[in-house]
């Protein structure tokens, strides 16, 4: 260890305040200059394999030139070599580029050509230094990749070649054999051949914050590189409206956080609007990035640049402090997914969910009509369903004591929340809710006791008027492959009813939605208990359907059948496939779940 060495640390008092959303931009900018830090060690250590093995380079020429001009770079300019430490796919070619190495394969290009890609973030930074250069750079079919500028597109023969990037301080050019790609002057974005790097803005009063839009870094993706796919100008045009609407709400509702989420989260990854999901993800090694599917509006856009930004923050936070031992086993319910999580997972949807919650709530608070009624169902349910797997994890022995602080801490917040009042109508829709996604999750997660199993079936055909009261089990393990489909399309429709669309013309339009399921969202119970009870006449098996039965008839009234088919839906289930091959006359489920919901009591879902 080099005398005089420092580490980068993070105290107590600022670990505390980012468990609890109380972090500042000054904690924020600390987490990004640890990050530079890692991604300078593993851009170095990329260079010194490389040097030690040169055949690893390929055609690329060897790492002398992409020394001198980093050297260059750093002494020029030393907040330019920052800044393409801070590019987050830096991060992610960084770390997956070293994976490559440590597991001596190829990935989706030959290894050279990501190890080329140090020359490109060279001669990216000697551009942005305005230094004289000459350096040889991979393309991929046809593709000369700038990091954080743009690509250069050229004739190409082979998938993976070579060109050579050239400047005189002034002017930049891409050449290969068949043709000269000459860079834009700042004052355009495009030219012939390049495409560069677009930039969205957005300002409320005195906040700013902008965002690049890449849609052209190979390093952009979560997990293998991918190719420019270049965006529509009319796609452009609804991301920065968007933007700007949800820069507006957050300076409203969230002033503090959206400070920091300005300095923390510099870059989106555009993907397609998906109908009725929001689709959005992450990853630690790209802090400041996320992959964001174009939402329907702005709230919902805010709500998901709150999500991702909690987890780069938390992944910052990991990088500094381990919260937990390596534990791979999907053993915990989250609401946010329809499979079980490794911990890991668990706690990263916690702290992301927490500021998801953060920012509904105050909304609510600050917005009226159907927005304020959207806002308060939101947060209603996410901080219930959050707090309900925090508490979940808190205790889990795979947690280190820094892990469980940081719980603690984010548990002392969320804990409050619980207690703010909402309306009767909106609880009552939360509710349902919950029970909907955790009975689902039950019913294609859990697999029950084949001898409970047995039992039961036993006893139905034997004509017992009580089913055996060790049958109901409430500990059992889950597995991560699930029997049978979850469409989320019920789930959909509710969210649907808050914001006053139509149901009675939307409803067609949501995949996999049934009439049982609209007649459901628009508050025809009876209308849905015969519908679903239809539905199982075809497919006594269908998850939802069960679950959507049981969700209608709890809402008639008390009923025991709804008690089982929430609590205990894989039990109903299972028991029901044994008596289909082996009752003289078979029962329907709604029949099977009314005998053994004698011994379900308490609420509709586990909580």
């Amino acid at each position: 260890m080099t005398p005089g060495t420092t580490f980068h640390r993070m105290p107590w008092s600022e670990f505390d305040a980012l468990a609890r959303l109380e972090g500042d931009t000054s904690m924020v900018r600390r987490l990004c200059r640890a990050e530079r830090s890692r991604r300078k060690l593993l851009l170095y250590g990329l260079m010194e394999a490389a040097e030690k093995s040169p055949e690893l380079l390929g055609p690329m020429p060897k790492l002398d030139a992409v020394s001198e001009l980093f050297a260059r770079v750093e002494h020029t300019s030393p907040k330019t070599f920052e800044r393409l430490l801070s590019h987050p796919y830096t991060g992610s070619w960084a770390g997956y580029t070293t994976r490559l190495l440590r597991d001596g394969i190829d990935g989706v290009c030959p290894l050279w050509v990501h190890l080329g890609h140090l020359h490109a973030i060279a001669a990216a930074a000697a551009i942005r230094a305005g230094l004289s250069f000459d350096i040889v750079v991979p393309m991929w079919d046809g593709h000369a990749v700038l990091p954080s500028l743009g690509v250069a597109r050229l004739p190409f023969f082979a998938p993976f070649s070579v060109a050579e990037v050239r400047s005189d301080g002034r002017t930049c050019t891409v050449t290969t054999e068949a043709a000269v790609v000459h860079l834009p002057d700042s004052s355009q974005l495009d030219g012939p051949g390049w495409w560069g790097v677009r930039e969205c803005g957005a300002v409320a009063g005195r906040n700013r914050f902008s965002v690049r839009l890449d849609d052209l870094d190979p390093y952009r993706g979560l997990y293998e590189p991918v190719p420019p796919q270049r965006l529509e100008d009319e796609e452009v045009d609804a991301w920065r409206r968007l933007l700007d609407e949800a820069w507006q709400l957050l300076t409203k509702a969230v002033p503090d956080l959206a400070r920091t989420l300005a300095v923390g989260l510099n870059s989106l990854v555009p993907k397609p609007r998906v109908p009725f999901r929001s689709l959005s993800a992450s990853t630690g090694e790209a802090f400041g990035s996320a992959v964001v599917g174009r939402p329907p509006d702005g709230a919902e856009l805010a709500a998901t640049l709150v999500h991702e930004f909690q987890h780069i923050v938390l992944g910052g936070i990991l990088h500094l402090v381990p919260l937990y031992d390596t534990d791979p086993r999907e053993r915990v319910y989250v609401a946010w997914r329809d499979d079980p999580r490794p911990l890991s997972g668990a706690l990263q949807g916690v702290y992301a969910f927490f500021g998801v919650t953060a920012f509904w709530r105050s909304l609510a608070a600050t917005r009226t009509g159907a927005l304020a009624r959207r806002a308060m169902f939101e947060f209603a349910y996410w901080r219930a369903q959050t707090w309900h797997t925090l508490v979940a994890l808190r205790d889990d022995e795979t947690l280190t004591e820094a892990g469980r602080r940081f719980l603690t801490g984010t548990a002392d917040v969320l804990e409050v929340w619980q207690h703010d009042p909402v309306p009767d109508d909106v609880a009552a829709l939360v509710a349902a809710a919950i029970a909907d996604h955790r009975a689902g999750w039950r019913i294609r997660h859990l697999r029950p006791d084949p001898g409970v199993v047995r039992d039961l079936a036993e006893a139905w055909r034997n004509g017992r008027s009580r089913p055996p009261v060790t049958a109901v089990q409430t500990d059992l393990p889950p597995t991560p492959v699930p029997d049978g489909t979850w469409p989320r399309s019920r789930a959909v429709l509710v969210r649907l009813s808050l914001t006053g669309a139509d149901l009675s013309e939307e409803w067609q339009t949501v995949p996999d939605a049934t009439e049982a399921d609209f007649a459901y969202a628009s508050g025809r119970f009876v209308d849905a208990v015969r519908g679903y009870r239809v539905e199982l006449r075809a497919d006594p098996d269908r998850p939802a359907s069960l679950v959507g039965l049981g969700l209608a008839l709890a809402a008639t009234g008390s009923h025991p059948a709804s008690r089982s088919l929430l609590h205990c839906p894989e039990l109903v289930r299972a028991v029901h496939r044994v008596l289909r091959h082996t009752a003289h006359q078979v029962p329907t489920p709604e029949s099977l779940a009314s005998w053994i919901g004698q011994l379900v009591f308490g609420p509709m879902a586990p909580t």
